[in-house]
């Protein structure tokens, strides 16, 4: 719980570029919206999702439902978002859950026993945990509702406020996953929830997706935790640390995300600082075979330098492979590049200013 209330802390306090900081909420947008539909079947892949996002998915009529589902779910987080931003949320209730159940299940075609927003009269099994009895379900979901608004989960002081926050959607999901008083679409609102808690505690919203990613992706071990969790007096405990682990497994990638492209943008202000603000058409042209090679992933060869950009084509054009090599002897000189097995890569690492100086252990 520490390292999640850190790491949250880390990421709420990152700066980036505000295009690079939009495009990271699609992408974490679409990974959450579709990680809470393939958990329960959808088959389109993350490309598919962020295509979608841009409005430039097309798919065969018999696959339209998919990208239904999928929309839904992002209409859905982006309402939330925006209702608590607003301020103009309404407080959980049953009523509130069925609405966001048939947010979840709207223009989809259902089994006929499903109403959206309505408990099931049929009794429902999830792997192999039977759900609560359904005379049962509104009752549990006045009491649901009654204890997350209650004074459980109220932190004894500010610094507890994000612990509690994760724990209480943990909670959430969970004992709305026992419940599972719907037709369709349970798992979809329980993680709606869970989201919704996050954001109202103050949780970056990329980081409010990480909880269905990690549930998608342990797919197995998630129905498992969820039906180990009903069968003992500390089944939950497991579960917390199942969906915890997880959790804090999301936020280093995410960081670790974050932190590239950090040095990405640091490493691009070096290169212009080391040029100033020069007019030369030598320095300029350097400038730009440097900017070009920190692009890429790997290292690049002599051959395939002035081929990087549209750009650096034009800036070589007629020019001989002398003015190249005068190039790359410039950068070297200046300490922006170095050469590699293949070819040449950027030396980021300078901007490491307290990288430990110790040798690694054999």
């Amino acid at each position: 719980m520490g390292e999640a209330r850190s790491k949250i802390e880390h990421v709420t306090g990152s700066l980036l570029k505000p295009e690079i900081a939009s495009e990271l909420l699609q992408v974490f947008l679409a990974k959450g919206a579709l990680a809470t539909t393939a958990i329960e079947g959808n088959t389109l892949s993350e490309e598919d999702a962020r295509l979608l996002l841009d409005g430039r998915l097309f798919l065969p009529p018999s696959q339209e439902y998919l990208a239904r589902e999928i929309q839904n779910i992002i209409d859905a987080c982006n309402g939330i978002k925006d209702e608590l931003v607003a301020g103009v949320a309404r407080p959980l209730s049953p009523e509130l859950l069925a609405d966001y159940n048939r947010a979840i299940l709207r223009d989809l075609e259902l089994e006929d026993h499903v109403v959206p927003g309505e408990i099931s009269e049929r009794g429902v099994v999830v792997g192999r945990y039977l759900a609560a009895p359904r005379q049962d379900c509104a009752y549990l979901l006045d009491r649901f509702c009654d204890w997350l608004n209650g004074s459980d989960f109220v932190p004894p002081s500010p610094e507890w406020r994000t612990p509690y926050a994760v724990l209480k959607a943990i909670a959430a999901h969970l004992y709305l996953a026992w419940i599972h008083p719907y037709g369709d679409g349970n798992g979809r609102t329980a993680r709606l929830i869970e989201l919704r808690i996050l954001i109202e505690a103050g949780v970056p919203t990329p980081s409010t997706h990480l909880l269905s990613n990690h549930y998608n992706q342990t797919r197995s071990e998630y129905y498992r935790q969820l039906d180990l969790s009903s069968k003992a007096n500390d089944g939950v405990v497991p579960f917390f640390e199942y969906a915890l682990r997880g959790f804090v497994d999301g936020l280093r990638e995410q960081l670790a995300l974050i932190r590239e492209q950090q040095v990405n943008d640091r490493w691009e202000q070096f290169i212009y600082q080391s040029f100033g603000g020069t007019k030369s058409a030598s320095l300029t042209r350097q400038r730009q075979l440097a900017l070009e090679l920190s692009k890429e992933p790997g290292p690049v060869d002599r051959k395939s330098m002035r081929l990087l950009s549209d750009e650096l084509v034009s800036m070589y054009q007629g020019r001989t492979g002398k003015t190249l090599a005068r190039d790359i002897n410039q950068l070297l000189k200046r300490g922006l590049i170095r050469k590699v097995p293949g070819g040449f890569v950027p030396v980021r690492e300078q901007l490491e200013a307290f990288r430990p100086v110790v040798a690694d252990s054999c």
